[in-house]
């Protein structure tokens, strides 16, 4: 790596322009490396996690690429492709491509699912160089007759491992079917399985190799802690670790979809500022869950492995892993989101006796122990009930004699609601004569119609 500046990396003014606007000076490992590959035209495999700089690894070159040769893009062709899994990474892919282009004639737009067709379609039929797009979507628009692949000279796919686990094996072949064969293709994983060696021998064409190891990207600034809790206690835990003075901004990872809402709705309980994003959230509502995020308006964020993939927003002072993730990569993606762009951050994991294989794995991935931090739980409920009115619902719920005696009343409504309803069988007079008031016109009626016939 001689390469110590963006302006060494012969990279058109117009980017460097921009590059300096926005700050940036000295090209991350995975950017030093891939860039020289990529503007000489190899196919290459990137290995990185996020918060490594890759977004920009693989965006210049084809910036640069096609602002030199002067290239513009007709209605619904765009010239250069990029595949992403989730909706999230999609928008912060876009977003970061619109920064590196404002000096540019470069015109950029982005698809995803979970939203309304129709304005991406008047985008794509203006014309775009670069389109940001996932799977589906793609597939579901070039099927309708609003898009064509067949002028794409660049491909990349980002987060290959991700979009694998997501089930989009069958798309992204489908899709490459549809691309022209002279093409240049990168594909970046944070992983290197069986399945992405395959993906890689069908896409790419005698591709260089690049990767930053986990435990570059994972140790190098952020302090980590594990901390023993019974899961019954998990609540308490986080919530004595958010009341520290030097959480900031914080994301809480939870496994699974009902997780995050359940956290999220006790800590709205509580009095903290939350909000949740994961895979039942329409596209409306993660985007303006992200916004007030971002904005501080909302300084703790619930979410997901999938839905976090595409978050990239500075200042996230720490990451608590409210239950340890299933694979043990993703665990370096999650404490990913703080100590980004130089800065330092903090990532705990709340360990319950079933995620001790769990965090072994996480251990012998990033090659250290996870030093342990204690907290006494036995403070936490008086220091939460004292100063905020909103934990007496909680002590309702725990003591025992307001639960039993509502209990109590519902039973003795419905006591008293049975015999009402027996009454009207044992001969009651009000409803038996409405019913014989009722009856005896069925009867006549027919009487008269025998008769008149």
């Amino acid at each position: 790596m001689t390469q110590s500046t963006f302006a060494s990396l012969q990279l058109c003014q117009p980017l460097l322009t921009a590059l300096d606007k926005l700050g940036f000076q000295t090209p991350t490992p995975i950017q030093q490396r891939s860039l020289p590959l990529l503007m000489e035209g190899h196919d290459l495999l990137g290995i990185a996690q996020t918060g490594t700089g890759k977004t920009a690894a693989f965006a210049l070159p084809m910036l640069n690429a096609i602002q030199d040769k002067g290239l513009r893009a007709a209605k619904k062709r765009p010239l250069a492709l990029i595949l992403a899994p989730t909706r999230e990474l999609a928008s912060q892919i876009f977003e970061d491509i619109r920064q590196y282009s404002q000096e540019t004639s470069i015109r950029a737009t982005c698809i995803f699912g979970g939203a309304n067709q129709n304005p991406q379609i008047r985008r794509l039929e203006k014309g775009a160089e670069i389109l940001v797009a996932t799977p589906g979507r793609l597939m579901d628009l070039e099927a309708q007759g609003f898009l064509s692949l067949s002028a794409v000279q660049y491909l990349v796919l980002d987060e290959a491992d991700r979009l694998l686990d997501m089930g989009f094996i069958g798309d992204i072949r489908k899709i490459a079917a549809m691309l022209p064969s002279t093409r240049q293709t990168a594909l970046f994983s944070a992983t290197m399985s069986k399945e992405i060696r395959a993906l890689s021998a069908f896409l790419l064409n005698q591709p260089q190799q690049v990767s930053v190891t986990p435990k570059q990207v994972a140790v190098a600034k952020i302090t980590q802690h594990k901390l023993a809790v019974p899961t019954a206690k998990k609540q308490e835990a986080l919530h004595q670790l958010l009341n520290r003075d030097a959480v900031r901004k914080v994301i809480v990872f939870t496994r699974t979809k009902h997780a995050s809402e359940r956290v999220t709705k006790k800590l709205l309980k509580a009095g903290l500022s939350a909000s949740a994003i994961n895979g039942n959230k329409s596209q409306n509502a993660r985007t303006r869950a992200l916004e007030r995020f971002k904005k501080g308006s909302d300084w703790i964020l619930v979410a997901t492995d999938v839905a976090a993939r595409g978050i990239d927003i500075r200042g996230i002072s720490h990451v608590i892993n409210f239950e340890l993730p299933q694979e043990p990569e993703n665990y370096v993606h999650r404490i990913g989101r703080t100590a980004r762009a130089g800065e330092t951050g903090v990532a705990w994991s709340l360990v319950d006796e079933t995620e001790t294989k769990r965090l072994k794995d996480i251990e012998r991935l990033i090659k250290q122990p996870i030093p342990p931090l204690s907290i006494d739980l036995k403070e936490l409920p008086p220091s939460e009930d004292q100063p905020t009115p909103e934990p007496a619902p909680r002590q309702n719920e725990s003591a025992p004699a307001p639960g039993p005696a509502k209990k109590d009343k519902g039973t003795d409504e419905r006591k008293r609601k049975r015999p009402r309803r027996r009454k009207p069988n044992q001969g009651p007079s009000a409803q038996s004569k409405k019913d014989d008031a009722k009856r005896k016109p069925r009867r006549r009626k027919p009487q008269k119609v025998s008769q008149g016939g």
